[in-house]
């Protein structure tokens, strides 16, 4: 099954890493962000993946066309200049990296994919965030319900900390905890291919699809209450980092 990672998108608002490389090329613990989500998506047995770029592909392009070699060591033949490689990555992937313009937006790179996803179930997520999502039980619950679309749904962690009331007295202090506000869009979607005809024109996937998938009666969610964590942000990136260095990021299991 195939996974298409979206990243394309201009990172305007994490400006202090993305002005000279794409955001899923920002590092997290010396690896790349779109790293991190393809060594998850492995571990559950997915290994074949197309990537939709767009802002600064190049990066990506090079970072994946020098992987074997930037992770092993190198013999250089100075007089005719061929290089022998040992130990190098071993990564068993299959990677398409595919340009779908600078800006165009989520739907219309969807869309764009069209010819590569042929006529197969797929999976898609951002390449932006990571989850403890477990992916084999998101695509069952997705064949369970045999829709188009299916979407896993997340309660972030809020800003600041919670407090709970009795008069003026604080009952209850909670400095991370989930949004009380209603589930969001996590990524970590399962798509039927039938869902791209929904897509109409070059349109951001989470606004006109989506919603005609909904009312269509198409569109399930995959309830997710643990772990989810984007990159908008340099905050973001920071508390990222945080988990990584502290040894127990909640993505790490490989």
């Amino acid at each position: 099954m195939k996974v298409v990672i979206l990243a394309g998108g201009m990172g305007t608002r994490l400006a202090e890493e993305t002005a000279v490389r794409p955001k899923p090329m920002v590092e997290i613990g010396g690896r790349p962000m779109i790293w991190h989500i393809m060594k998850y998506y492995a571990f559950y047995g997915f290994k074949e993946f197309v990537v939709a770029l767009g802002y600064k592909g190049e990066v990506i392009k090079r970072y994946f066309h020098d992987y074997y070699c930037m992770n092993g060591d190198i013999s250089i033949s100075m007089a005719d200049g061929s290089v022998s490689v040992h130990n190098g990555g071993h990564e068993d992937w299959n990677v398409h990296l595919v340009d779908t313009g600078l800006l165009t937006n989520t739907g219309g790179r969807l869309k764009r994919l069209s010819s590569w996803l042929g006529k197969e179930t797929f999976m898609l997520t951002y390449g932006d965030g990571v989850a403890n999502v477990d992916l084999q039980k998101l695509l069952a619950h997705h064949r369970a319900c045999g829709r188009l679309v299916t979407v896993t749904a997340v309660r972030p962690p809020a800003r600041f900390g919670s407090l709970s009331f009795d008069g003026d007295m604080v009952t209850e202090f909670l400095e991370k905890p989930l949004t009380g506000e209603g589930w969001i869009n996590g990524g970590f979607f399962v798509i039927e291919p039938a869902a791209l005809d929904y897509i109409k024109s070059d349109v951001a996937w989470e606004r006109e699809p989506l919603s005609r998938i909904a009312r269509a009666g198409e569109l399930v969610a995959y309830r997710h209450d643990d772990f989810w964590q984007c990159m908008d942000t340099y905050r973001d990136l920071k508390i990222l980092e945080g988990y990584w260095e502290s040894g127990k990021a909640p993505w790490k299991v490989w």
